[in-house]
């Protein structure tokens, strides 16, 4: 039975084979919304909100009185006593101040997150929520210790019997310089903190039984790990007092002239529109440059 049954199956006819299935067709192509539509919007906003008014700006310091297109604006800025004494002003005041925040801010930082004492992470979450104040609150409450009426002074003066107190330095570049070291420290110490966070504390525990001491330790392990949170602090901390201008009129510092503040006597005093577009330009100038001379450092440092 089985031989005849495979002779039945040889002799019947072959049926041909079915044909493979073709490729699956195409799904219908989506008629999504370019990405470039998407970026109009925002990129409207920006050119609305920033790039329109400081075109505004560029257009108007070429743009003297007496009408039409000139650098005569520039020329006589650039020759002026007083643009080179605010510029220089600006610049010692800024690096000053940027100095004092890193030493300040680095050995605050140190102290808070590897010394333990009661009220550590309340004053941790202090320093959060002082960058929410304003620079001119910092710079009142200075006044009120160390103005010529304030605390320190009325204490000398009911102690000696003197007409006067002996603190009159915030009227004085150094009191600006401890008004913005005062206010702009915790911008540096907020990086910081969020480094030593993630530092592996068994690298301190090896090198303290190792023998090494706390300036050692600090030297070569944990100033290392700190260096981009130090670049990072220090470089915001400098662009922010180039600009800072609440502090210096607020502490009446005679004789302290800074960019923002020839801006503001320019063209509110003096109502010298192209002078104090002038003084802008620069101003914006230099802080751009800084930041991009940062962001070319700290991106060959693989910051």
């Amino acid at each position: 039975m089985t031989t005849a049954t495979t002779a039945t199956a040889a002799a019947a006819p072959r049926t041909p084979a079915e044909p493979a299935p073709g490729p699956a067709p195409a799904p219908a192509r989506s008629r999504s919304v370019p990405a470039w539509v998407w970026a109009l919007p925002p990129v409207a906003v920006l050119a609305l909100a920033f790039l329109y008014p400081l075109a505004l700006v560029v257009q108007q310091s070429l743009t003297p009185d007496e009408g039409g297109v000139s650098l005569d604006p520039y020329t006589d800025v650039f020759a002026s006593e007083v643009f080179r004494s605010a510029l220089t002003t600006t610049v010692w005041l800024a690096v000053g101040s940027t100095v004092g925040c890193l030493v300040l801010g680095f050995v605050l930082a140190l102290v808070i997150a590897f010394v333990p004492f009661p009220g550590g992470k309340a004053v941790a979450r202090f320093v959060d929520v002082f960058l929410s104040f304003p620079s001119f609150l910092i710079t009142l409450a200075l006044l009120f210790v160390y103005g010529s009426v304030g605390m320190a002074n009325g204490l000398w003066t009911d102690v000696t019997g003197a007409a006067e107190g002996p603190f009159h330095f915030l009227t004085t570049p150094w009191g600006v310089l401890l008004a913005e070291i005062t206010y702009f420290t915790p911008f540096v110490m907020r990086p910081l903190l969020a480094a030593f966070s993630q530092l592996d504390t068994s690298q301190l525990e090896v090198a303290s039984s190792l023998g090494a001491g706390p300036v050692r330790i600090i030297r070569q392990v944990i100033l290392p790990e700190a260096l981009p949170a130090l670049a990072a602090g220090g470089s915001l901390v400098l662009v922010m007092c180039l600009n800072e201008f609440g502090i210096v009129l607020f502490t009446g510092a005679k004789g302290v002239t800074t960019l923002p503040m020839l801006v503001y006597s320019k063209a509110i005093l003096e109502s010298d529109y192209p002078a104090a577009c002038v003084v802008a330009v620069v101003n914006i100038a230099i802080s751009v440059g800084l930041y991009s001379l940062y962001r070319v450092v700290s991106r060959r440092a693989g910051a």
